[in-house]
């Protein structure tokens, strides 16, 4: 059987198959820490909830535009309105299948062969891929300083000819970093003296902590939005927990959205109905739901790095965002699958490899658990990898031996 050479070149996702690996050993009765988590854990919106089930109700879940639902359009520019301070009209919105699809769309509607995507590491995993599938080349920028924070001339260094777009991404995953403002702003300016694509990737951004603020990619922006080049991606899995719904957008000018319509109208048809009446029950109802999880967030950020501050030879950089940190564990192994996968056979704790976000010698680790989860995960790292921690643990309720080096 002959395959497409693309379909056999892309990567499977790391973080989906941990996810299966750990589902299994679970239904097979073992006590698993889940530290790889990519979704919340809080109940979705009480609003969304009615909204949904209002739709259901009526038996008349139908096809919907291509672009949306005129009142989630309507919902999407009053939540651009009340977080970005920018007024935008129904024909820059497009409603997608979540964000993951809504900036598949886009990466679709930009790219031609070859063009090249600047991306900055660490990266969402997913990133490099996506930009693969459309024939394009990922363009990988890493800070010199081993830090996580990029500079603007390493990213305008590697600007070419090709050059189509750059994706940020901030609050960060997997690192938690909020890029500051001084840089979002030369981004921004360097993007539209070069006639470059800026995709802004900002699903994270009502989740940050500690004083950190959420900028604006519009309050730096020089050009009008129906001749920009600015496109912002958005939805509600991570802020209002409802991943299974899968509702995101874009928001950009219109000849840009008018062919991502084509480009959606000839995959997918449209959003879901149901989810679609989901979201706008979490946009206009109440957000209280949204400060409670960034609150909860906070604070089993703080249990993660006092766990973390713990452990000998580990180096963190505090998350301002998100729910991950990004730890280096490079003293006990420089290759994060192998530790991945050790930590997972000995430890039954799940956590992400380093590689797939293009920084090996780290590990993601989610705090979005409990904080009961989050200590005893920790512990088991620690006793998995420290020679100098007991010998001995707990796991479930076998006694485990350390017995290896």
């Amino acid at each position: 059987m002959s395959l497409s050479q693309l379909a056999r070149a892309i990567a499977e996702s790391p973080t989906i198959r941990l996810n299966e690996k750990a589902r299994l050993l679970k239904e097979d009765g073992q006590p698993v820490i889940h530290l790889g988590a990519g979704e919340p854990k809080s109940k979705i919106p009480i609003d969304a909830v009615i909204a949904a089930s209002a739709k259901l109700t009526t038996a008349d879940v139908r096809y919907t535009p291509t672009d949306g639902i005129p009142s989630l359009k309507k919902a999407i520019i009053k939540y651009t309105e009340e977080n970005y301070d920018k007024g935008v009209a129904p024909e820059n919105v497009l409603v997608s299948g979540g964000a993951k699809q809504a900036l598949d769309v886009v990466l679709t509607t930009l790219l031609n062969q070859q063009d090249e995507v600047i991306i900055l590491a660490p990266y969402w995993v997913s990133y490099p891929e996506m930009v693969k599938m459309k024939y394009g080349i990922p363009i990988i920028v890493t800070p010199e300083d081993g830090r996580f924070h990029p500079r603007i001339q390493d990213i305008e260094a590697k600007i070419s000819s090709y050059t189509k777009a750059i994706i940020i991404n901030s609050p960060n995953n997997p690192s938690g970093l909020v890029y500051n403002e001084k840089f979002i702003a030369e981004v921004i300016e360097l993007c539209e003296r070069k006639g470059i694509y800026i995709i802004m990737d900002d699903i994270y951004h009502r989740l940050v902590f500690d004083g950190y603020t959420f900028t604006s990619c519009y309050k730096y922006s020089k050009a009008e939005l129906d001749t920009s080049k600015l496109i912002v991606v958005n939805g509600v899995s991570k802020a209002y927990a409802m991943t299974g719904f899968r509702i995101g957008w874009v928001v950009a000018a219109k000849s840009i959205v008018d062919v991502m319509i084509n480009v959606q109208a000839q995959t997918t048809s449209c959003p879901a109905m149901v989810s679609q009446a989901a979201a706008v029950g979490a946009l206009n109802g109440i957000q209280s739901g949204v400060e409670a999880l960034r609150v909860f967030l906070q604070n089993n950020k703080k249990v993660m790095m006092q766990e973390l501050s713990a452990f000998e030879g580990v180096r963190i950089e505090e998350p301002g965002g998100t729910f991950y940190c990004f730890p280096d564990f490079s003293a006990y192994s420089k290759n994060s699958n192998a530790l991945s996968e050790l930590l997972l056979e000995k430890a039954m704790v799940v956590t992400v490899p380093g590689s797939e976000f293009g920084m090996e010698g780290h590990l993601r680790l989610s705090y979005c658990g409990t904080v009961k989860s989050i200590k005893q995960g920790i512990e088991r790292i620690k006793w998995a990898l420290d020679p100098n921690s007991p010998n001995e643990i707990y796991i479930g309720d076998r006694r485990m031996v350390r017995d290896w080096k």
